[in-house]
């Protein structure tokens, strides 16, 4: 009987840690896209203003795409972070 409750008590945890990850999933995606849509519109007032100073601010350009990159990574690699910590405590 402690056998099987201590399987029930695995799969629970199991079943609570997916459900935690894909709450951190869903809501990394929604900042992740929030912070491409910021990009994208500061990337178009680059080239906007790029083109009636006729000017090509490339390396503006490839800063701004770069901070893009790195602003939608971020709510996922925090939050994976924080749920290997939960894990690892959790032990």
């Amino acid at each position: 009987m402690a056998n099987n409750n201590t399987s029930h008590s695995l799969v629970r945890q199991t079943v609570d840690d997916l459900i935690i990850a894909e709450l951190f999933l869903v809501q990394a995606t929604i900042e992740s896209a929030a912070a491409i849509g910021d990009g994208l519109s500061t990337l178009g007032r680059q080239i906007t203003s790029a083109e009636e100073a006729e000017t090509a601010p490339a390396d503006t350009l490839s800063q701004t795409l770069q901070r893009i990159a790195e602003n939608a990574l971020e709510p996922y690699s925090t939050r994976f972070k924080y749920l290997r910590d939960l894990n690892s405590t959790g032990d």
